[in-house]
């Protein structure tokens, strides 16, 4: 008899366009994983709630990150892919978490602190958000959550949530591992910071090839001439050949040593290598938009699978609680 495959659950708030970041950092990983994990990638279109108040962009939104999934190659013959609010056992459970969990604890959160820090109005959304994450990984019984280093805080807070309701209730949920890639290291944008839409230094993952060529050529750089010798690890144009210039890092490196290059050779270069990296995902999603009808209905599909697990677990819940009479 062979072992079932492991659980997976991630997914991404539909907010605007994925960068570079999101698809070396995450996006890719989805892929990558896909025939070693039975996988749940779902749109989290409830958290995107906290900071979008549009009906008509939101809409948008989510049907541009099921087409961005479908072009970086996730297979929904293999990776249900569904969206969030299409399954409401999410929210149920939430309000379950929220009674069991204390507002200190909750303050503690890296997200709420930074809200905090640059003095925003938080609204309860930015809040709990991390017990609406905590019910997306618990009610899967996932395994693995795919994180960055900066992210693993939400797998650490559910899994303190289903040690807690454990506690109280039974044992119920399975306690979540983070799957932190060690070889993924940060993106750099445009201004040197962490690649981020609220920075806006990204370089959009689809963008064409005009936008791209504007955009990497406006990487920021040091004020060093051509001849002069430069330091690769302190280079912004260097942190992205890492990704796209495999064949060439060594070369380039020597040639950042040694003063043999610009910094707008060194841009051409990476454009070129990126163009020819990002060309066929940027084609396969014109393509695959010109039919948004079928891509509506792989939401479905996936939503209803989802669901079916969800529902199952949430009965579970439900008794273990009591507020079900079966």
């Amino acid at each position: 008899m062979s072992n079932p495959q492991k659980i997976l659950l991630s997914g991404v708030k539909p907010t605007g366009r994925p960068h570079i970041g999101n698809y070396f950092g995450a996006l890719k990983q989805f892929v990558d994983l896909q025939d070693e994990y039975e996988s749940f990638i779902m749109i989290a279109d409830y958290h995107a709630l906290t900071s979008t108040a549009d009906a008509t962009v939101l809409r948008q939104d989510i049907l541009d990150v099921a087409i961005d999934y479908l072009a970086i190659g996730l297979d929904p013959e293999k990776v249900v892919i569904f969206q969030q609010s299409a399954v409401p056992e999410h929210t149920e459970l939430a309000w379950i978490f929220n009674c069991l969990t204390t507002m200190p604890y909750l303050a503690r959160a890296h997200a709420y602190k930074d809200a905090l820090a640059k003095n925003k109005e938080v609204n309860v959304g930015v809040f709990t958000y991390p017990l609406l994450m905590a019910a997306d990984i618990l009610l899967y019984d996932a395994d693995v959550v795919p994180v960055g280093l900066d992210q693993k805080q939400h797998v650490e807070i559910a899994r303190d949530t289903a040690e807690k309701f454990n506690r109280a209730f039974g044992e119920i949920f399975k306690l979540p591992e983070a799957l932190v890639f060690d070889q993924v290291k940060t993106v750099i944008g445009l201004d040197g910071q962490k690649m981020s839409k609220s920075y806006r230094n990204t370089i959009p993952l689809f963008a064409d090839e005009r936008e791209l060529k504007q955009l990497v050529m406006s990487i920021v750089t040091d004020s060093k001439g051509e001849k002069e010798p430069k330091n690769p690890e302190e280079c912004n144009v260097f942190a992205l050949h890492r990704f796209f210039s495999a064949k060439d890092l060594s070369d380039l490196k020597r040639r950042y040593v040694n003063g043999e290059i610009g910094y707008r050779e060194s841009k051409e270069i990476l454009f070129n290598n990126m163009n020819e990296y990002l060309a066929p995902l940027r084609e396969k999603r014109r393509g695959i938009a010109t039919d948004p009808g079928r891509v509506v209905e792989i939401l479905r599909h996936g939503s209803e699978k989802a669901r079916a697990r969800a529902s199952a677990k949430m009965e579970t819940v439900r008794r273990a609680v009591g507020v079900s009479l079966r």
